[in-house]
Formats: C-alpha cells, sequence, structure tokens
C-alpha cells in the first residue's frame, strides 16, 4: 500500500510531535502545520490525502482554515479535531464540508482508520 500524505495541523507542539512519531511507524507521509495560515500554503505548495485539523487554534480558526482548504480544494477529505462532542465549531464544521470529526484526546488507532477511511472514499469518488 501507498504511503497516506497527510497535512496535520494543531497549534500544540507536544500533540503534533507525538502523533507524527506514531504515524510514521504506520508508513504514513507526516507534514504538519501549527497554523491555519501555514495549512493553506502547505496545500496550495504540496499534494495531499487528507487533512487532520484542530478546530480550536489561535489566528485563523480551523473553521476558517476548513473553508479556505475546500475553497482550494473541495475533494481533499479534512477530518477535524476537536474536545467537544457538542460544540458549535463540530457542527459548523460538518456543514463546511468536513469529511468527519474526532475528538481529542484521539488515539493513535483511531485517527489512522478513520484517515484511512478518508482516502479510500476520495478515492471511490474520483471513480
Amino acid at each position: 500500500m501507498k504511503k497516506i500524505r497527510l497535512l496535520l495541523v494543531d497549534d500544540e507542539n507536544d500533540f503534533l510531535n507525538a502523533y507524527v512519531r506514531r504515524l510514521v511507524r504506520r508508513n504514513v507521509d507526516v507534514s504538519v502545520a501549527c497554523s491555519g495560515r501555514d495549512a493553506v500554503e502547505a496545500i496550495k505548495a504540496a499534494d495531499f490525502d487528507v487533512v487532520v485539523l484542530d478546530v480550536m487554534m489561535p489566528g485563523m480558526s480551523g473553521i476558517e482554515t476548513l473553508r479556505q482548504i475546500k475553497a482550494y480544494s473541495p475533494a481533499l477529505p479534512v477530518i477535524i479535531l476537536t474536545g467537544h462532542a457538542k460544540s458549535e465549531a463540530l457542527v459548523e464544521g460538518m456543514d463546511c464540508g468536513a469529511f468527519d470529526y474526532l475528538l481529542k484526546p484521539v488515539g493513535t488507532e483511531d485517527l489512522y482508520y478513520k484517515m484511512l477511511d478518508a482516502v479510500r472514499s476520495r478515492t471511490l469518488d474520483l471513480v
């Protein structure tokens, strides 16, 4: 199986470092962005199979980042991360075209299999 090209977006360096290590072991090619602005620039500069995006970030919010990602690359699946199952940001994110969501803290297995689902759904959409 080819490597999944992931853009992982979160403003928490500890989160990024921990998940990069875990996902690289699963044959995932991980790029990171620490802000919404950096994420949008990364998507314009490289091809990704899936984005995992925290909704609560300073500066450009995760929701605004999602909107800009979808405006630039509508077919790119974005999985949003939130700490609150009943947040307005979660509902808004799904309405803006997120593929799905996961609650923080998220297990590596759950994240990995949700990414696989997203990549497979994109492949099916292209057929």
